[in-house]
């Protein structure tokens, strides 16, 4: 058993907390599968709220896995507004619909450059192009954080911004994203809560279970 780290009331563990600094990571899908596994059984959560898992880009084992192995109540996609972005964020959300995962929402990364000396947002990257695909997938865009100088310091200085700088225009798109994603965990829950029975591994015909 393991304990996470914690910091600000929140607990955390990754792969990165268990390597050596500069350690590169080099594994099969079956290992990246174990991983997930163990990690789900093996760290010593507290009483937690929620669980968030950040997934690595891409449709393959690790989601599936991650599906498989616990009800997810809501996923999220993080996009940016250029197009090569939103076609990942496509194949991710065509996933949550084929494993039968609530859909929370978009949050588009990058949204626009907030100028430390005027506060003025310039829309640097794009402006309305994740709209449109969330209507697609009938969900809806929950937050757009911007580039500020205050993440890239509150990242540096390990503090987050929704704590060193609160009255921030990023930290205030924070903490309006989370209250609206515990909204939608909250509903999924009183319309009785995730169910993954649907995506469970099956035995192929002829081939006993015990065999595999």
């Amino acid at each position: 058993k393991v304990l996470p780290l914690k910091a600000y009331g929140v607990e955390v563990m990754s792969m990165g907390s268990l390597m050596e600094d500069g350690q590169s990571l080099i594994w099969r899908g079956s290992m990246i599968m174990k991983a997930i596994e163990q990690f789900l059984r093996d760290i010593l959560w507290s009483e937690l709220d929620v669980l968030v898992i950040d997934m690595p880009p891409g449709t393959g084992d690790a989601q599936l896995t991650l599906a498989q192995s616990v009800p997810v109540t809501a996923g999220i996609t993080v996009t940016t507004p250029q197009e090569v972005s939103l076609d990942d964020s496509r194949r991710s959300l065509d996933m949550f619909q084929k494993l039968h995962i609530p859909t929370a929402g978009i949050i588009e990364n990058m949204s626009g450059f907030i100028c430390p000396e005027c506060d003025t947002e310039s829309d640097i990257f794009g402006m309305g192009t994740t709209e449109p695909v969330a209507k697609e997938y009938d969900t809806n865009v929950i937050a757009r954080i911007p580039i500020e100088p205050a993440i890239r310091v509150g990242g540096d200085t390990g503090m987050p911004v929704t704590y060193h700088k609160p009255d921030s225009e990023t930290a205030k798109r924070y903490q309006k994203s989370a209250s609206e994603l515990l909204a939608f965990i909250d509903k999924v829950n009183e319309e009785g809560g995730a169910d993954n029975s649907a995506v469970q591994p099956t035995t192929p015909p002829g081939v006993s279970a015990c065999s595999m």
